[in-house]
């Protein structure tokens, strides 16, 4: 819960939100505690599972397809299908949603062939499986890189100018990885902040190669530093998918309308039978009735909105290449 954490806590983890692989030693000056401090916090922090930082990736700078996957299911069947689909290594952010008859989760597929064989042979032959609605992801609005903890977080402009690490060119291009790149992301992906020497012993490069062929991951796009936090820690307590319906001339406008609200955790541009979804996190249900009837209600041409209470989150992110 919120009280179980201090104000410290939650500008060290915004400090981590704006540079996850910033020094204890930087984090501790813009804070004005003790490296010790720092340090004594992240660690408690990160051994009670409140705060993780890592290293996302992002499939689609590889070519990879991503797919929201609506399955619904029998009450009954809801919990052992969503475990099933939680160990497959190419799904993230499994959730049961809509009272426990419905599982939300995201999906990633390599190619078209991929993406034909996943929606019309392996899902809907699952058993007690009773219907599969696919929304491909066209365009991400907020999400990625963009975590929910730079919105929620307290820290003023002067700090996060003085954390925010040099902008990262952009490298067009594609870009392959190999398995010393897959051993690198695999570390990276459970812990963001792992020393250089940790992951040269773990690839078989030299620190000097590690730090080289991050640089190059990130200038393409494919890798980024993100943040695991235990939302209770800033107050939220709820988080809900809405699916909405808006006119193709409004799409833009309303996706990116729908990015700068500090609800919003999420948000794409899909296919499907909605063209926008989000994840919204609210402290309760009356707050998020306000953000229904204020901000989504004012949202550009809007013609259908459907909204899914999560009611258990079996998997999050861990879709990596």
């Amino acid at each position: 819960m919120e009280s179980d954490y201090d104000e410290l806590d939650r500008r060290l983890v915004h400090a981590l939100q704006i540079n996850g692989r910033a020094p204890f030693s930087t984090i501790a000056e813009v804070l004005g505690v003790s490296d010790r401090t720092i340090a004594r916090r992240y660690a408690r922090l990160r051994s009670a599972g409140a705060v993780r930082v890592l290293c996302g990736v992002d499939p689609t700078a590889l070519g990879a397809i991503l797919w929201f996957l609506r399955v619904r299911c029998a009450p009954a069947a809801s919990l052992p299908v969503a475990e099933a689909l939680a160990r497959r290594p190419d799904t993230s952010w499994v959730s049961l949603s809509s009272g426990g008859t419905e599982i939300t989760c995201v999906v990633r597929t390599e190619n078209e062939a991929d993406s034909e064989a996943l929606l019309l042979a392996k899902l809907p032959r699952t058993p007690r499986v009773e219907g599969v609605t696919a929304h491909s992801v066209l365009h991400a609005f907020y999400g990625g890189p963009d975590n929910l903890v730079g919105k929620l977080g307290s820290l003023d402009a002067e700090a996060i100018e003085r954390l925010r690490p040099p902008p990262v060119p952009h490298r067009p291009g594609p870009v392959r990885l190999d398995d010393g790149d897959r051993k690198l992301l695999a570390l990276l992906s459970t812990d963001g902040r792992a020393a250089f020497e940790q992951l040269a012993a773990a690839t078989g490069w030299s620190p000097t190669t590690v730090r080289r062929r991050m640089a190059e991951l990130r200038e393409h796009g494919l890798l980024y530093l993100d943040i695991d936090v235990d939302w209770h820690m800033f107050g939220v307590n709820t988080r809900t998918l809405l699916w909405l319906s808006v006119a193709p001339a409004h799409l833009e406008e309303a996706g990116r309308a729908l990015a700068g609200h500090p609800e919003i955790a999420f948000a794409a541009a899909t296919t499907g039978p909605t063209n926008l979804y989000a994840s919204v996190v609210c402290a309760d249900q009356r707050e998020l009735y306000r953000y229904l009837t204020t901000r989504i209600a004012a949202l550009p041409a809007i013609t259908h909105l459907e909204t899914a209470p999560v009611i258990k989150t079996v998997k999050q992110a861990a879709n990596h290449a």
